[in-house]
């Protein structure tokens, strides 16, 4: 794996200052569609339409730097690898309903998700849990989450809520990526929110803080309540374990 995600920087409009390196783009959040709003466009913290990201900006590999997730309390080096479905021959009845491997914003394709993690006292070896996701018909930036192997019997809903890039604090010029992602509910696991950082130490606290605060003016009081209880950074402890892939 490499040392930061290898997914492209997008050319996506909502993205161009950030690419730059001058100009960092406005952290504007959504609100889960679990919370509607009024009229017809989802507007976001800064009152513009939301702007779903291309299908292929979220592809590569992201730290969780901070979850409202508790079983996270015990982990360190939270990371979500998500690649292109791997589908099967072109013929078989699956590759059909796999759709488009490629996707695009408005079309985006069917992933693979590897989640790995560390026990916090560094004890043990890379937990992993795999599972695929297809594109929710009805609203952009969200998939729908199955387990592979024994969580089969596991599924999620989760939406990106907000993306984009800013300069990374070392001054070298490059831009760290960061996104905000909704999960719903699960058999194992309770509502919340993630933050994503495409470098594997995190983001710096000024936009980590900008985030949170973001969060915090959403039109949905219950995640808002959510965020300002169980919002925690998570554990980072450099080099991570490398799993099999």
């Amino acid at each position: 794996m490499a040392d930061e995600a290898t997914a492209p920087i997008t050319t996506a409009p909502v993205a161009i200052a950030a690419s730059t390196g001058t100009s960092p783009t406005p952290i504007s959040l959504r609100a889960p569609s679990k919370y509607p709003q009024g009229g017809s466009k989802v507007l976001t913290t800064s009152g513009e339409p939301f702007v779903a990201p291309p299908n292929e900006w979220i592809h590569g590999t992201w730290t969780v730097t901070h979850s409202t997730l508790s079983m996270w309390r015990s982990a360190q080096n939270v990371r979500i690898t998500y690649t292109p479905h791997k589908r099967g021959p072109a013929t078989s009845p699956s590759a059909a309903a796999d759709g488009n491997s490629n996707g695009n914003a408005s079309n985006p394709a069917v992933n693979d998700n590897l989640v790995e993690y560390e026990k916090k006292n560094g004890k043990g070896g890379v937990k992993t849990v795999l599972g695929t996701e297809k594109p929710d018909p009805n609203i952009p930036a969200a998939w729908n989450w199955r387990g592979k192997g024994w969580l089969m019997i596991a599924s999620s809903h989760w939406e990106v809520l907000g993306w984009g890039g800013r300069p990374s604090s070392s001054g070298d010029g490059s831009v760290v990526r960061w996104a905000v992602t909704w999960f719903a509910p699960t058999l194992f696991t309770e509502e919340g929110v993630d933050i994503y950082s495409d470098r594997r130490e995190g983001l710096d606290k000024e936009t980590a803080d900008i985030i949170i605060e973001a969060l915090k003016r959403l039109e949905a009081p219950k995640l808002v309540e959510l965020v300002e209880k169980k919002m925690s950074e998570v554990a980072i402890s450099l080099p991570w374990k490398e799993g099999s892939k």
